[in-house]
């Protein structure tokens, strides 16, 4: 199984490079060793994978990313590329059924030496505003894990490759630019941490750059 995830995850990302021709760029920071948590736009169920493909290998075999149980394990094909080939930390969305806290699964992952990908709009943006509102779980991550670097990072036309209800992704070239780590400053509210997440956040779109 092993073996196969392997073989599975390196198709992924021949596959994502062949029809994006996705590049990163590392604008504020540089992809060295080290534990993060990368936070991202959402549009597009691909968007960890291009993430997650950009990285260099080393980083990319400790990095998880953050996703919803509900779409993940609907199938045993899906499953198995979430927990094995992705081994993302799957999260149950729904408040009513979820037996653990996301937070503490997102900290035990890190504990054990991961970074992470998620995605703090908590859901896919398929409208004309470039961010919805950030949930609040970003902030008590950072708040559990104040000594870990959090980058932001922008991806810019995934939504085009593969917009909802395609079957087939029209080839474009995409891009994933990093920028400055942010941490949590002692003492710094709810509100204000997340006002100054997606700013950092918007800051990378292609638009809004000087």
């Amino acid at each position: 199984m092993i073996i196969l995830a392997r073989i599975a995850a390196s198709l992924v990302v021949g596959f994502a490079r062949a029809v994006t021709a996705v590049r990163g760029v590392w604008c504020g920071t540089a992809p060295v060793p080290g534990q993060r948590i990368y936070f991202a736009n959402h549009n597009s169920h691909g968007d960890f994978v291009l993430v997650w493909t950009v990285l260099p290998s080393a980083l990319r075999r400790r990095t998880r990313p953050v996703a919803g149980a509900d779409y993940w394990l609907t199938s045993a094909l899906k499953a198995f590329v979430g927990k094995d080939v992705f081994n993302a930390v799957l999260i149950d969305r729904n408040p009513k059924t979820r037996t653990d806290n996301p937070v503490e699964q997102m900290s035990d992952a890190l504990k054990g030496g991961d970074s992470l990908i998620l995605f703090p709009e908590g859901t896919r943006n398929t409208g004309p505003t470039r961010l919805l509102p950030f949930k609040s779980g970003m902030f008590h991550l950072a708040t559990a894990n104040p000594d870990i670097d959090i980058v932001p990072v922008w991806i810019e036309n995934l939504n085009r490759v593969m917009p909802k209800g395609a079957l087939v992704p029209i080839p474009l070239l995409c891009t994933v630019s990093f920028g400055a780590p942010i941490r949590l400053v002692a003492g710094e509210a709810k509100a204000e941490f997340i006002a100054r997440a997606e700013s950092a956040l918007i800051s990378l779109a292609p638009d809004k750059k000087n």
